[in-house]
């Protein structure tokens, strides 16, 4: 077996606190480089987890048509700034934050007052404007995710509760790979190896080279645990059986957690489907028969139902 190496190649840190990393991974034999670089390029961008904020509480504010006295900025306009506001935490728990300034003067990101845990990387992100002498005062709630996550109440009917807002999880922004032939000058046999160029951009909250040893762990636990447990078998549904027993298995998940494509789920929130249960009831054909809903968003379902449940559609 051919030993490959693995040399981190260069680093930069570009505006905006992004930071960006190329490696290299040689010696590989032909047709390995296409299989490390995609699976490593799905794991940086999909299962790496970050910290965001989620919700805001503003005293006196419940909705969206609410105005803070003094500030320039609408509520909206507040929450689509504070998306961009990238924040590093050490721990995994729910976190809280607060700001309170008093105006006139910009706000931002450096005015939050975090616990021991939480950094943020870019504390020059601009907020919001206050024009006169009121107070602007903010409770953040922080929490650790993978992927996007969508607010599914963003405002409440109550002042006293957070509104939720649309938060980024992943810290991996942006993943290249090439692959380079490489002919050996010293083999009789005109040996072909390959080499694997990857490069990696990150927000800031994770430096480029942790983030790819990050995601080769997550590939050796997988793969690890398939050998540990071997194989089990698949739960197989037929379209003429009403499937009482999935539906008892998978009656509490919402569809929400399929994380399906928003045309998808919308289609199925449509026909009030809401749990995979509802799902089930309905067979490859009925789900045709759903508005908007065409071949493409049925094999996204099936496929989705098959790789996270281990259920198929005959």
């Amino acid at each position: 077996m051919t030993k490959f190496g693995i040399k981190h190649i260069r680093s930069e840190k570009i505006e905006s606190g992004i930071m960006y990393g190329q490696f290299l991974i040689s010696s590989l034999l032909p047709g390995q480089g296409i299989t490390i670089g995609n699976l490593l390029r799905r794991v940086l961008l999909n299962d790496l987890g970050g910290t965001s904020i989620t919700a805001i509480r503003i005293p006196g504010i419940k909705d969206e048509f609410s105005i803070i006295p003094g500030v320039r900025e609408d509520i909206l306009e507040i929450l689509l700034n504070l998306k961009g506001i990238i924040v590093k935490s050490q721990i995994t728990d729910i976190q809280f934050g607060r700001l309170k300034i008093k105006g006139p003067g910009v706000v931002t990101a450096s005015s939050i007052q975090l616990p021991n845990d939480l950094k943020i990387i870019n504390p020059n992100h601009y907020i919001a404007t206050i024009s006169n002498s009121n107070i602007l005062e903010i409770e953040f709630k922080f929490e650790y995710g993978r992927g996007y996550k969508l607010a599914k109440h963003m405002f409440s009917d109550s002042v006293s509760e957070f509104l939720q807002t649309d938060a980024i999880f992943m810290p991996v922004q942006k993943v290249d790979f090439k692959i380079e032939n490489i002919e050996s000058l010293y083999d009789n046999n005109n040996s072909l190896t390959e080499r694997l160029f990857i490069e990696i951009w990150t927000n800031g909250s994770i430096a480029p080279e942790e983030a790819f040893l990050s995601a080769s762990k997550l590939i050796v636990n997988l793969f690890n645990y398939i050998l540990i447990n071997k194989f089990s078998s698949e739960t197989i549904v037929d379209e003429t059986n009403n499937n009482e027993n999935a539906k008892n298995l998978y009656g509490n998940i919402a569809i929400e957690e399929l994380q399906l494509s928003v045309r998808a789920y919308n289609c199925l929130k449509r026909a009030k489907i809401n749990t995979v249960a509802d799902l089930l009831k309905y067979s490859p054909e009925q789900l045709q028969e759903l508005r908007n809903f065409g071949r493409k968003s049925g094999d996204e379902v099936y496929a989705v139902l098959k790789n996270k449940l281990g259920i198929i559609f005959k």
